[in-house]
């Protein structure tokens, strides 16, 4: 049972680093003026679809770290 939760933690944690990892590439690709081999169209369009996913992942991580690192298994908010 201990295994399964330090996993849950690390793969939260995990899903934490690539939500920034997702958002660094996005902004990379919208912001770069070195990219000359990269239609600027195709690179913005890429760039916000990265962001978008960012948010996506970005929320999926905020449940899966709140779950994993939730004390005793319990709710923390006084229910029952």
């Amino acid at each position: 049972m201990k295994e399964n939760r330090l996993m849950n933690q690390i793969y939260a944690i995990f899903g934490v680093f690539m939500t920034f990892f997702y958002i660094s590439v996005g902004l990379y690709l919208i912001l770069a003026k070195n990219l000359y081999y990269i239609d600027d169209f195709l690179k913005k369009i890429v760039g916000f679809t990265f962001l978008l996913y960012s948010i996506y992942r970005g929320y999926i991580s905020y449940i899966k770290v709140r779950e994993a690192f939730r004390a005793n298994g319990k709710n923390n908010n006084n229910e029952f």
